[in-house]
């Protein structure tokens, strides 16, 4: 497999640099999308993927997929609770989500217009943590937080799913190695050239490069940073943001073409963070859906999405 992966970009930042930690700057007088979404009570958000003024947000505890409009703030479940988690997730041009299955070691793509589900992907049996995905521009590849492994669902011309059994497995070599039982493998992005992956070990706060032709993986040279917690990742243009969870930050790293080296420009803070997830960009802004590990689940808690600038 050697054809050239191209990064699946959002909106492009400015050059602007993040070297202190500081809340999202106030809104314009203009501005009245809102700076906080609020999700069903109960919900228990992970995986956040964005297109134009719609947001779609996965539930670690039932599965359920809803759909929330950025500029209103107003929301609806566009696919019903499967039993299952839905972790991580990234939408593509032509409407279809990508949705990382956790404990269930399965994957599954669902129209975002119908909420239909169009595929389903079994990839292990348990242990297994299917955490995040990936989406380039022929294949989407899948982390699982249990496995030194990734996924990959190869793209057939004009974006073909494969049948059900149509994945392959890519063991992980070289300087990444399974840590402990905790999680590992989390966040997955493509590099800036588009050649390589991008993922972040949780339990040991490194980056590494996969070359996803052969697996082999390389720790990512980012002098004096460290991404302890790392969870989802976001890459626009050649800026890395990687969201640290239980740090309440998002790391921002400007990383070279290959994603070989990077410099740390500082983090994001913000007072509303409650152990964020994941990330997704759109209307020239962050959103990142608060996971609250550290709060005890009910029906009844209340789950946020924060809005913070993209810097």
């Amino acid at each position: 497999m050697n054809r050239r992966i191209r990064t699946v970009l959002g909106v492009a930042l400015a050059a602007t640099l993040v070297t202190t930690a500081a809340p999202a700057p106030a809104a314009s007088a203009h501005d009245r999308r809102p700076t906080v979404i609020t999700l069903p009570d109960g919900f228990q958000p992970e995986g956040v993927a964005a297109a134009g003024r719609y947001a779609w947000f996965g539930s670690r505890a039932t599965g359920e997929i809803y759909r929330a409009d950025l500029i209103t703030g107003a929301g609806k479940q566009v696919s019903p609770a499967t039993g299952t988690p839905s972790l991580g997730l990234k939408v593509d041009a032509r409407g279809r989500l990508f949705v990382a299955g956790g404990t269930a070691g399965d994957a599954r793509v669902v129209d975002t217009r119908t909420g239909a589900v169009l595929a389903s992907y079994r990839f292990a049996e348990a242990p297994t943590f299917v955490n995040d995905v990936a989406l380039t521009r022929d294949a989407a590849w899948f982390t699982d937080s249990n496995r030194p492994v990734l996924y990959r669902l190869p793209l057939g011309r004009g974006g073909k799913l494969p049948p059900a059994g149509g994945f392959t497995t890519l063991p992980l070599t070289g300087d990444f190695q399974q840590s402990g039982t905790g999680v590992n493998l989390n966040g997955i992005a493509p590099t800036p050239d588009g050649r390589a992956l991008i993922v972040v070990q949780s339990n040991t706060g490194t980056l590494f490069r996969v070359d996803p032709a052969t697996g082999v993986t390389t720790a990512v040279d980012v002098p004096g940073a460290t991404f302890l917690n790392g969870d989802g990742l976001l890459l626009l243009g050649r800026r890395l943001y990687v969201v640290q969870n239980f740090l309440n930050q998002v790391a921002v790293v400007d990383l070279n073409r290959a994603g070989t080296a990077g410099v740390a420009r500082g983090v994001i803070t913000d007072p509303g963070f409650d152990v964020p997830t994941t990330v997704a960009a759109a209307l020239g802004r962050l959103y990142l859906p608060n996971g609250r590990f550290t709060t005890s689940p009910t029906p009844t808690t209340p789950y946020t999405v924060v809005a913070v600038d993209a810097r």
